[in-house]
């Protein structure tokens, strides 16, 4: 049976140690808020990266990579840009002994990096849209308290996408289809999530809007797993990227851009984990099923490894990432070991199996055995892989996700949900930043904005003017 009583008790104590004991990234890299992918953590993040380039790729983007260092002039062309990251910028200043001639930033995003380009490709409007993306590190000066894979100084898988549209309709367009995907890729993780546009205050320096997507942990605090920014015209304007239109003017096209981070990753173990360690959707899993002899004393132990070398051959000629741990070590300490990474199946052959003609599949997500045919569990283990788990597992998150949300009707209540309950508040918020602001100031908490995706009738829970925006309040990592 799964529980999750570590995590609600201190999940920060439960989550370094998961990074460490499932080898998920070693924080001893002698750099403040850097660190080292570990093996396993490597695999599941090419897994997760996978699924967004093929998002991406079937919806006509197109993946590059533009360079790491940014020129000073360039960087400084969008001074409200700038303005939103002057804090954060690491800048380079030297090479070898010499001091450089124009100072280089290491980027914070790319915008001022592809802009530039953009402005050399783009000329006709046959050329638009055009949709590219790139997975790289970014990297921010982090001053407050880092913590691996949510607040670190390197980003160190940033898959950011830039679009380009000839009409704001079409860059709205781009908008809603940014949501689409990453209600997808975040479908396929299991992880429930809000998607929000964020206050006026709170949205990306240079956007016109920003809509962030927010999904939340065990301790009741908000993460930010994505962000999407209609950008309107005013870094093309910046940076002069113009197209000819079919009348032969020249206007100024529309962008818009979109992110996430490895915060993804981050919150596939806080959404799916428990007592006993990572749980990790079959598509993401480095290790899909992993099969474990049993040998015993009276019986052959060739048998039973001959067994475990048919299954997985089986099991890999269709496509499954298997492995055998015939390792020279206790069953249960293999069982455990696998648990703790979150392998989602795990098959155990001992005496009886054989002799009986049947196969024992260990589900991690129920923390239940069952035993079936032979004949019959190549169908049983696709049919749990390709279907059964990840949609247990969506329902899982989805019902603990339902829980830690309260609907308020005023202010005082939401301080009671946030500070006192550790939950996230669902109120009804007019738009309008002065009561915006009373709201954000109302609790230790702050106002997240306001859902693209639901409607409710009801009162400004401050002003009280008729409203159908339905907004969150929450703590924030």
């Amino acid at each position: 049976m799964r529980t999750r009583e570590k995590l609600r008790e201190d999940f920060s104590e439960w989550y370094n140690s998961i990074l460490e004991t499932a080898e998920i990234v070693d924080v001893r890299y002698p750099v403040k808020g850097l660190y080292v992918w570990g093996f396993w953590g490597f695999q599941i993040r090419r897994f997760v990266t996978d699924i967004l380039r093929e998002l991406h790729d079937s919806r006509g983007h197109k993946e590059t990579l533009f360079p790491l260092l940014i020129p000073e002039k360039e960087f400084m062309k969008e001074a409200e840009h700038i303005k939103g990251f002057e804090d954060q910028v690491y800048w380079v200043t030297r090479g070898g002994n010499d001091e450089l001639d124009v100072k280089l930033v290491l980027r914070p995003t790319s915008e001022t990096s592809m802009y530039p380009m953009f402005s050399l490709w783009v000329r006709s409007h046959a050329d638009l849209p055009m949709k590219v993306y790139q997975i790289v590190s970014v990297f921010r000066y982090e001053t407050k308290h880092t913590r691996p894979l949510i607040r670190v100084r390197e980003i160190t898988t940033f898959k950011e996408a830039h679009t380009v549209h000839s009409s704001r309709e079409d860059a709205e367009r781009q908008v809603k289809e940014a949501i689409e995907i990453y209600s997808e890729f975040y479908r396929r993780l299991g992880i429930p999530c809000l998607f929000l546009r964020r206050p006026e205050w709170d949205k990306f320096p240079g956007a016109e809007y920003t809509i962030g997507v927010d999904t939340i942990f065990p301790d009741g605090k908000v993460l930010q797993i994505g962000t999407i920014h209609n950008l309107g015209q005013n870094f093309s304007k910046t940076f002069e990227i113009k197209f000819e239109t079919p009348s032969g003017n020249r206007e100024y096209a529309y962008q818009t851009c979109y992110g996430i981070s490895e915060r993804c990753i981050a919150s596939l173990i806080g959404i799916h984990g428990d007592d006993r360690g990572l749980l990790l959707p079959p598509e993401v899993a480095p290790v899909q099923v992993i099969i474990v002899p049993i040998p015993y004393k009276d019986f052959g132990e060739e048998e039973i490894r001959r067994v475990c070398s048919n299954i997985k051959r089986e099991l890999s000629a269709e496509g499954i990432r298997a492995e055998i741990d015939d390792r020279d070590l206790r069953p249960g300490w293999k069982f455990y070991y696998w648990e703790s990474r979150g392998v989602p199946l795990r098959i155990e052959i001992g005496p009886r199996d054989v002799k009986e003609g049947k196969v024992t599949i260990f589900r991690r997500d129920l923390m239940k055995r069952e035993s079936v045919d032979a004949e019959n569990y190549l169908k049983r283990v696709r049919d749990l892989l390709n279907q059964e788990i990840i949609e247990n597992m969506r329902k899982e998150a989805e019902e603990n996700f339902i829980s830690m949300i309260r609907r308020c009707s005023s202010l005082e209540g939401i301080k009671k949900c946030v500070d006192e309950d550790k939950k996230v508040a669902r109120v009804n918020w007019c738009g309008e930043d002065t009561c915006g602001l009373e709201i954000n100031e109302c609790s230790q908490g702050q106002l997240l904005g306001y859902s693209v995706n639901e409607k409710e009738s009801g009162e400004c829970i401050v002003c009280g003017v008729a409203t159908e925006k339905v907004a969150y309040v929450g703590r924030t990592y």
